[in-house]
């Protein structure tokens, strides 16, 4: 999986899924046939009640296996119907909501890389993985530089002056040196679970709007949405933010 360049969450994903199957039936999976691989999906579907998006994740773990490892010929879905379209709508918060939902959060970190998220149109993944270096705080640019997010692509995104206020209030603060947002030890960055835990906690708060749970970041905008269903871009060469 490395020679493939599949990241830690995907080989970890992939060994699960083939680590269930050798389980299921007690034997090597290299001696497993198709067919018990088709039974091993509908065990997963129809008596576990495993959700598809996870049935989808264990099947490209046990295809790459087959394919990779042991040198065989699959099939392309062993009996697993493909993926279904979701046409729901998400349940949009207004401005305001986003506002007292952030208003709940009392620790600034928690606080201000949310803020970040949303301002800038982030993943969660590509917030907690931020540098000093990667505000570029002149007039003229007024970006934030996204390293290696999903696809591993490099991108810039949009910096606000009002979110460069943020950062800077954070910055007199915290003083963060190798990643913009640490986390409990100085040479890590704080988690994505981390994150997720300060939206749950200002989502039970009672100021906190009736609908936010988790945060939407699809794609790079300055109108990012949070809503209940979904949580699943001239460098600066500085050691310190801009002031």
């Amino acid at each position: 999986m490395e020679v493939f360049d599949l990241t830690k969450q995907t080989q970890r994903s992939y060994i699960s899924g083939v680590k269930g199957l050798a389980s299921y039936y007690k034997q090597s999976p290299e001696l497993i046939t198709n067919d018990q691989v088709r039974g091993y999906f509908r065990h997963l579907l129809l008596e576990r009640k495993l959700a598809r998006t996870s049935c989808y994740t264990y099947l490209s773990g046990i295809i790459h296996f087959y394919k990779h490892i042991c040198n065989r010929e699959v099939e392309d879905r062993f009996g697993l119907p493909p993926r279904r379209k979701s046409k729901k709508l998400p349940s949009v918060l207004s401005i305001e909501e986003v506002g007292r939902l952030l208003s709940c959060i009392e620790n600034l970190k928690h606080r201000v890389i949310l803020k970040t998220i949303y301002s800038a149109g982030l993943r969660v993944s590509e917030a907690i993985r931020l540098k000093p270096e990667h505000i570029e705080s002149d007039p003229s640019r007024m970006m934030l530089r996204i390293e290696q997010g999903k696809g591993r692509k490099d991108r810039y995104t949009i910096l606000s002056k009002k979110l460069l206020e943020e950062l800077r209030e954070y910055w007199r603060v915290y003083s963060p040196q190798q990643w913009l947002f640490p986390g409990q030890k100085p040479d890590t960055h704080i988690t994505c679970s981390s994150v997720s835990s300060a939206m749950y906690a200002a989502k039970k708060k009672p100021a906190s709007p009736k609908s936010a749970v988790f945060i939407h970041s699809a794609t790079a905008s300055p109108h990012i949405f949070f809503t209940r269903d979904t949580i699943s871009t001239l460098s600066v060469n500085c050691s310190a933010m801009p002031q």
